[in-house]
């Protein structure tokens, strides 16, 4: 039986209490406790709430983290800062040289505009329920569940998210607990209910094992 964690229960996780939650988490599934014992506790992964981390988490959308960053990294070069003025002085064939494509362009347009004009505060966002903020920053073209779950667990270090658009959380459950390769989005979900209220924790043991080996289907038994 799962182990409960004293209450009150965190709404973030943090340096101070991170191995503790994956001590939790690793008590209460065998397979995530294998992960632990075999690789070790996952880094934390995390970034700052700012303009910059939001920009980065866009242009993630559907391509490798290294081409992302490679972008990011440009963006640097040519602005110094990403700042949403800077993002919005950018004509089409900056943006270009700068390896955005037009449609992400409009995305990273649209969120400066709407930081501008103080439609969304990021600063706010940190005294605000996950649905709340999620509600808020999907109503922006461009922005869709998979960037406000990365967002959610790397700025505001919410313990609550699964994101079930990432492949390589999903496919690490698949291999983890040697799920069908077809198994669908909502029995993916429902594998996860067993992980809250660290749903979050779980999956960044999950990316752990899936960056440790990435081809490899099955850890070693326990035992």
């Amino acid at each position: 039986m799962k182990k409960a964690y004293p209450a009150p229960t965190p709404a973030t996780f943090n340096e101070d209490n991170y191995q503790q939650l994956c001590d939790h988490m690793a008590g209460g599934d065998p397979d995530l406790k294998r992960i632990l014992d075999t690789y070790g506790y996952p880094p934390m992964w995390t970034r700052p709430n700012t303009f910059e981390t939001l920009v980065h988490i866009i242009l993630e959308q559907q391509v490798s983290l290294a081409s992302a960053l490679a972008t990011l990294n440009k963006l640097k070069e040519k602005l110094q800062d990403i700042t949403p003025d800077n993002i919005l002085r950018l004509n089409d064939e900056a943006m270009r040289a700068c390896f955005v494509s037009r449609q992400k362009a409009g995305y990273l347009r649209g969120l400066a505009e709407a930081l501008n004009d103080n439609t969304i505060k990021l600063d706010a966002f940190a005294g605000m329920p996950d649905d709340a903020v999620r509600q808020v920053l999907v109503s922006l073209k461009g922005i869709g569940n998979w960037t406000v779950d990365v967002y959610l667990m790397f700025a505001l270090q919410r313990v609550n998210i699964f994101p079930v658009g990432d492949l390589a959380a999903v496919n690490a459950v698949k291999r983890l607990k040697q799920l069908p390769a077809g198994i669908s989005r909502e029995e993916i979900l429902a594998v996860s209910e067993a992980w809250k209220p660290f749903r979050s924790i779980a999956c960044m043991l999950l990316w752990h094992y899936y960056l440790s080996h990435p081809r490899k289907k099955t850890l070693p038994a326990a035992g």
